[in-house]
């Protein structure tokens, strides 16, 4: 799940959105009732039901937990990502997520946060991210974001990808791998005293020598004991944002490219989801990070995926 970005926003040097806003082409379904969780799970403080008692926190350094979280996180995006093919709901993939999460002691960091009601977001073609998922089947040749949060041993773990459903165009494969890409691009800039706005020029750049543009209004964020908290990470590069990468911090980042123009459509009445303005396609992709003195430690990556890309040139 991601934050709004500040208000100091730079324009995009792409100008691809239509003047007028099209027909929407992804509908609201019906959202099924809040899934339960088991009274031993420990609950974020914004979970937590009156007279409640808070679970103990085991005990354990704040990396070897932020690292045991976003282990949990990856393996639960994995088994969800697993089940997307055409036909399948995003409700039931709501309740695979939910399942995982509490199979590994988790809370779906999503549920009730700020009143969202699902265990993870599902975001389809033109919604960009903040998905509900709902009783709308995944049709041939969509493509849907899933975003994962686990809260485990009083940390927050984070991940998404974008997963092709069945057979997709090319233009929409080529937006998942460039986004993908753009990711990874960003990761490799990671290290203590590097400005953050290099993340977001190593984005931009990238989305943009392809045709396709950055979303401003959400940004990656820093995460750990609570789920979103400074720094702000915004995925386009603004001379302004000078503050340095701290050793040891701990953030996400999590790019959102749009096949046309950057800009968000109206919110959804669910108070929730984004689409984007002109109706064309959006893929996000993300990874919870963990700064170092030399580089970065990608916490809810698997260990092929680091050889593969911090390790090429």
């Amino acid at each position: 799940m991601t934050r709004r970005t500040p208000k100091r926003t730079v324009q995009s040097r792409t100008a691809r959105t239509s003047d007028a806003m099209p027909a929407m082409r992804v509908r609201p379904g019906r959202i099924s009732p809040e899934r339960t969780v088991p009274a031993g799970i420990q609950r974020p403080p914004y979970a937590m039901s009156p007279g409640a008692l808070r679970s103990a926190i085991r005990p354990g350094d704040f990396k070897d937990r932020m690292r045991a979280a976003s282990q949990a996180a990856r393996a639960v995006l994995d088994e969800v990502g697993a089940a997307v093919a055409p036909g399948i709901t995003t409700d039931q993939l709501d309740q695979i997520a939910h399942d995982g999460y509490i199979a590994r002691g988790g809370y779906p960091s999503t549920l009730r946060y700020r009143g969202y009601p699902k265990s993870l977001c599902t975001s389809i073609n033109e919604v960009i991210c903040h998905g509900i998922p709902d009783d709308r089947a995944l049709v041939e040749g969509d493509i849907v974001n899933v975003d994962v949060t686990i809260y485990l041993d009083g940390v927050h773990g984070d991940c998404s990808a974008t997963f092709a459903v069945g057979e997709i165009d090319d233009h929409s494969a080529e937006l998942v791998r460039v986004t993908h890409e753009c990711l990874w691009r960003a990761i490799k800039t990671v290290r203590a005293g590097v400005a953050v706005n290099e993340i977001g020029r190593a984005i931009q750049t990238h989305a943009e020598a392809h045709e396709f543009s950055v979303v401003r209004t959400f940004v990656g964020h820093g995460i750990g004991h609570e789920f979103h908290t400074s720094p702000s990470v915004p995925h386009y590069f603004d001379p302004r944002l000078s503050e340095t990468i701290v050793a040891g911090s701990t953030f996400t980042i999590e790019p959102m490219i749009n096949m046309g123009g950057w800009q968000v459509g109206p919110i959804w009445p669910d108070g929730w989801t984004a689409p984007t303005l002109d109706g064309s396609r959006s893929a996000q992709f993300e990874h919870t990070l963990l700064a170092t003195e030399t580089g970065v430690e990608v916490l809810t990556a698997l260990p092929d995926e680091v050889n593969q890309w911090i390790d090429s040139p």
